[in-house]
This record gives structure tokens, C-alpha cells and sequence, in this order.
């Protein structure tokens, strides 16, 4: 592992579930934010897959197969974050020790018209390039 890899902060992206707004986060934080913070998703309780609008529409809107690149985690599952995004769960959304934490506060589209799906997905990617901004250059 380089030196770089070793001081990027680690971001957790979290929600209940974890197959729909934390997997989007985590998929985008890799593909545009890859170089400055490594991105990981968690949940407190596991669906048995990724939902599958949110992969195809990842698929068809950035040409990322969330099937291929990532599963449903636990959040013991991942590693200790600096940085700890919730999704926005309303109801009980869990807390890990960090240094950072924000919620974006995001509707889950599960169930919704792909309209709803591509609004979310959007909203993501501006979070996570916002997120890229405030991070750049930052170590923990």
C-alpha cells in the first residue's frame, strides 16, 4: 500500500440497509473522488441484495456494475472511518466513533419511478464532489 493510500481519509457512507443510497455513495465516492478519500457503504441490518434500480440505473447513467464492484456490508464490516456520511434514515441512524460527520438527509427512492432514482443519484454525486472539495488535501 503507498504512502497516499495509507493518509486518504476513509469516508463511510451509511444508512439501515445498506443497498440503495449508501451503495450509490459508495460507487460515486470511488469513481469521482477515488483520489482523495476512500469511500466504503454500511448498514446496521443487511437486505439479501443491492437494489436493483439503483444498479441499473448506475449501470446505464456511469457504466458501473454495483453488482461487480460491491455487496451488502455490516458496520462492523468495514474500516474504522474518519469520516461518517448518513443518508438521511429518520428513523435510527446508527453512530460510529469519527472525526467528521454529516447526514444528507436523502429520501429513500426504493419503490419510486426512475425520476426519483436519477434525482437521488444526482444529488449524490454533487454531495460527493462537495465532499471532494472540503476533503482535498486533508489527512486524519
Amino acid at each position: 500500500m503507498s504512502e497516499n493510500t495509507m493518509n486518504k481519509p476513509k469516508v463511510a457512507f451509511i444508512c439501515v440497509h445498506n443497498s440503495c443510497r449508501s451503495q450509490i455513495a459508495e460507487a460515486l465516492g470511488k469513481h469521482l473522488a477515488g483520489d482523495v478519500f476512500e469511500s466504503y457503504s454500511a448498514g446496521t441490518e443487511l437486505k439479501d441484495h443491492i437494489n436493483p434500480d439503483a444498479v441499473r440505473l448506475m449501470k446505464k447513467i456511469y457504466g458501473i456494475d454495483m453488482e461487480l464492484t460491491q455487496k451488502n456490508k455490516l458496520i462492523a464490516e468495514i474500516p474504522n472511518p474518519d469520516v461518517v456520511v448518513t443518508m438521511g434514515c429518520n428513523v435510527s441512524c446508527p453512530t460510529m466513533p469519527c472525526k467528521m460527520r454529516e447526514d444528507w438527509g436523502l429520501d429513500d427512492p426504493s419503490g419510486k419511478e426512475d425520476e426519483v432514482f436519477e434525482k437521488t443519484i444526482q444529488i449524490i454525486e454533487e454531495k460527493i464532489l462537495e465532499l471532494k472539495s472540503r476533503l482535498t488535501g486533508i489527512t486524519f
